[in-house]
């Protein structure tokens, strides 16, 4: 490990222990900035429901650190948007928002728009899937970004389990992420979950940052924050135990094709000449070949739309 990455580990690396919350809302109410949570949401009635509800009454009813809550979502079919809205969150259709670009499928399609609907100078994203959710997934991420100036992102890292078995979920991280990122960019070797859906960031990172439209998202907005503003602006920060529902392993293939695909062009700027992937299932007639698309599709920094640039003006 890098002598520099070490070091990071040593200044960089916290426990949400380590901001009690009445340190985080003093250093909220003498800085002024405001905080928008994000929940990307596809499908998740199951758990949506239960993680707005934790937010809104542990962090903006019983105390004022979240000023903004805000489900966007991005096709279900289910009741997703009904029970987040019970349970307090404002929730917006993906489609809906900046409709002259049509919208495409994607987790990174979501949070790219997700930045024309919130209003937060530091915008917090919680996947929609976790179980056991604790508000400290909120304020344990975003707490940095209050206290300390020099810190521009902060990602969550936490343990998570696979079938009972601690630490055995991330695969697409072990299996891709960790060993592009150690090879390409050294820098980030010290992230615990460079792929955890549960970051925080201040707007004015966020607004000048590409996104992948799909899976890539998280892989290539740290890579990008970390050519723009530099390791020590980056931050993680000990969440405890992530449960969540686990993809079957072809969807992780897909996964980690996108995230291949994200990692390729920003080492390169390049175009992939084969930008598909095959996978194969057993049929009636033996094994059959199944080709996915994988995602090659950037949004521009939301800086640049005019819309974006229209609000802020207004």
């Amino acid at each position: 490990m890098l002598e520099e990455v070490e070091r990071w580990l040593s200044t960089r690396s916290w426990s949400a222990t380590d901001r009690p919350l009445h340190q985080i809302l003093a250093a909220k109410q003498r800085t002024g900035r405001t905080v928008s949570v994000v929940l990307p949401a596809l499908n998740e009635e199951e758990t949506v429901g239960d993680i707005a509800a934790v937010i809104r009454h542990d962090l903006m009813r019983q105390v004022p650190l979240v000023d903004e809550l805000v489900v966007v979502d991005s096709g279900s079919t289910d009741r997703t948007s009904e029970v987040a809205a019970a349970a307090g969150a404002t929730v917006v259709h993906r489609d809906e928002i900046l409709p002259r670009v049509p919208a495409v499928p994607g987790k990174g399609e979501v949070l790219w728009r997700s930045l024309l609907v919130t209003s937060g100078d530091i915008v917090c994203f919680i996947d929609a899937d976790l179980r056991d959710f604790s508000s400290e997934f909120v304020s344990g991420i975003v707490g940095p970004l209050l206290t300390d100036p020099d810190i521009d992102l902060v990602k969550g890292m936490y343990d998570r389990p696979l079938g009972g078995t601690a630490g055995q979920g991330g695969r697409v991280t072990e299996l891709m992420a960790r060993p592009l990122l150690n090879m390409h960019w050294p820098q980030l070797a010290g992230f615990v979950q460079p792929l955890g859906g549960e970051y925080a960031a201040r707007r004015s990172l966020l607004e000048q940052l590409p996104f992948p439209v799909g899976y890539g998202v998280e892989l290539g907005m740290l890579v990008d924050a970390l050519h723009l503003v530099g390791l020590d602006a980056l931050a993680q920060v000990d969440i405890g135990v992530r449960k969540h529902r686990h993809q079957d392993g072809q969807a992780l293939g897909r996964m980690a094709a996108a995230i291949y695909r994200t990692a390729q062009l920003r080492l390169a700027r390049g175009h992939l000449i084969r930008p598909s992937l095959t996978q194969f299932e057993r049929g009636g007639d033996g094994f059959e070949p199944r080709t996915y698309s994988v995602d090659t599709e950037e949004r521009p920094p939301m800086a640049e739309i005019a819309e974006y640039q229209a609000r802020r003006a207004a």
